[in-house]
């Protein structure tokens, strides 16, 4: 394992477009690992890669995966895709979670095997990021991802990319795209909380918020995992993907910061849908107590840009990419994300 300067990188990855290093970002590149998707395509290789991004004195660790079959040193780089994570486990635990006895769980080879250039990223207390007191609510994730776009901005030479965002993701992507939208193409905002009321779980957290507030964090056992799939519909999940979470996320923390869960409960509309000037498509389980359908229709309904889709997926619950039927909300993402674009004129 070996650091590299910027220079060192920007030759490896012979990027040579939109150089841009903004002040207070830093850039290392850790590890890069190779490895088969499978037996039958071998010949097949995914590439990952550690990355660091500096908020002050906050070290925020970014992960990356992408095809090694040389397209992103050519004329056509891969369109980036850069994922969310929301308030319970880190971005590498849930968008590569490696299942054992269970295949094609890796959200990342998923999109990965697509042709895109996935990356994420584990917030400030989360996973490999660093444990501070911070409460790590909304807005501290909103500034956690500006200082990692431009470390994915340095490496791939592309500023204006697509995003997916999950539960409270979707929450810091939406505030993220409000702030910066020059650096958003085409968002999903999966499992998203619009203003939460009437919610079963919103106003579960509501109605605790005396103990959220008492503390910045919450314990976290595998009893933790084990609630977040049991709580809307158990049936939607196979067993062994909680406990395969708890066994990553465990090694890295116990504790779970209560900042997003505050900021859900009572301080929500956080998202103003008439100030997102991207494509947004919304993703709904058919079982999420983090939002009822009037909220999220009223919200869809109100984004101004006309290049927009709600989906409603039967047969998946709140953290639907983790699913039994994870791979429908992966083909409607992949639908969206690959969108032909408009034609003009009388000649299409």
């Amino acid at each position: 394992m070996s650091d590299v300067s910027e220079k060192d990188v920007s030759e490896k990855q012979n990027v040579l477009q939109r150089r841009r290093f903004l002040q207070g970002a830093a850039l290392t590149l850790v590890t890069t690992t190779v490895m088969p998707i499978s037996a039958s395509a071998a010949s097949t290789q995914i590439v990952a890669e550690d990355y660091w991004a500096q908020k002050g004195a906050v070290k925020l660790y970014l992960y990356r995966k992408r095809l090694a079959d040389g397209t992103n040193a050519g004329a056509a780089p891969k369109p980036v895709l850069f994922l969310v994570h929301g308030s319970s486990f880190s971005g590498r635990g849930g968008f590569d979670l490696q299942v054992p006895g269970l295949a094609n769980y890796s959200f990342m080879d998923e999109f990965a095997r697509y042709g895109f250039d996935v990356w994420t990223m584990d917030h400030e207390n989360y996973g490999r990021s660093s444990k501070t007191e911070s409460n790590s609510n909304i807005r501290s994730g909103v500034d956690d991802l500006k200082a990692a776009l431009p470390i994915v901005e340095h490496v791939t030479g592309q500023k204006k990319i697509m995003f997916y965002g999950q539960s409270s993701g979707s929450i810091r992507l939406g505030v993220f795209a409000m702030e910066e939208p020059e650096r958003v193409d085409r968002m999903v905002l999966d499992a998203f909380t619009y203003t939460g009321e009437g919610a079963p779980e919103i106003m579960k957290r509501r109605a605790n918020i005396a103990n959220l507030t008492a503390s910045n964090f919450r314990p976290t056992s595998q009893a933790s995992f084990d609630a977040i799939f049991s709580r809307d519909d158990p049936s939607t999940v196979d067993p062994a993907v909680p406990k395969a979470l708890g066994d990553y996320e465990l090694k890295l923390t116990n504790r779970t910061p209560n900042g997003t869960y505050v900021d859900m409960a009572i301080h929500m509309p956080m998202v103003d849908p008439k100030r997102l000037q991207c494509s947004v498509c919304m993703t709904r389980a058919e079982h999420d107590g983090n939002a009822t359908d009037a909220e999220l229709l009223d919200f869809f309904s109100q984004l101004p840009n006309k290049d927009k889709q709600f989906c409603e997926i039967k047969g998946v619950a709140h953290v639907a990419v983790l699913g039994i039927n994870r791979h429908r909300i992966w083909h409607v993402m992949h639908a969206f994300f690959t969108l032909p674009p408009q034609r003009i004129g009388a000649s299409g």
